[in-house]
C-alpha cells in the first residue's frame, strides 16, 4: 500500500478515535448523571433504568470499537497496516475503506466467523 493510502486511512482513523472518545464520554457523564437523577415514581425509574442500559451498551461498544481504532493506528505506525493479523496478505482497499480498523482479510473472517 502506498504512503497516501497510508496517510488517508490514518486520517480517518484519528477523525474516528475523537469522535468515539467524545462518545464514551458523554456516555459516561450520562452514567453519571443518571446515577443522581432520581424519579418520582416507580414509571420514571424504570426509565432511568432503560436509559442506563442504552447507555452502558453505547459506551461498551464505543469502547471496544476504540481499541480496533487504537490497534489500526498501532499497526500504521509498526508499518503492518492493511495486512491481514491472519494470513498476512494485503486487505483488499476497498474492505478497508469500509471499516478502516479491520484486522483480517475476507477469506480469514469468514472462517474465524465460521469457527466461532
Amino acid at each position: 500500500m502506498d504512503q497516501k493510502s497510508i496517510d488517508r486511512f490514518k486520517k480517518a482513523l484519528q477523525v474516528r478515535h475523537r469522535e468515539l472518545q467524545l462518545s464514551v464520554a458523554q456516555a459516561q457523564k450520562n452514567l453519571h448523571i443518571a446515577q443522581h437523577d432520581r424519579g418520582k415514581d416507580e414509571g420514571d425509574r424504570a426509565n432511568a433504568s432503560v436509559a442506563r442500559e442504552i447507555d452502558l451498551e453505547k459506551k461498551s461498544r464505543d469502547r471496544a470499537l476504540l481499541a480496533s481504532v487504537d490497534a489500526a493506528l498501532k499497526r500504521i505506525n509498526e508499518g503492518t497496516f492493511g495486512n491481514c493479523l491472519n494470513c498476512g496478505q494485503e486487505i483488499n482497499t476497498k474492505r478497508l475503506e469500509a471499516i478502516p480498523w479491520v484486522r483480517y482479510c475476507i477469506t480469514c473472517q469468514e472462517l474465524i466467523d465460521g469457527s466461532g
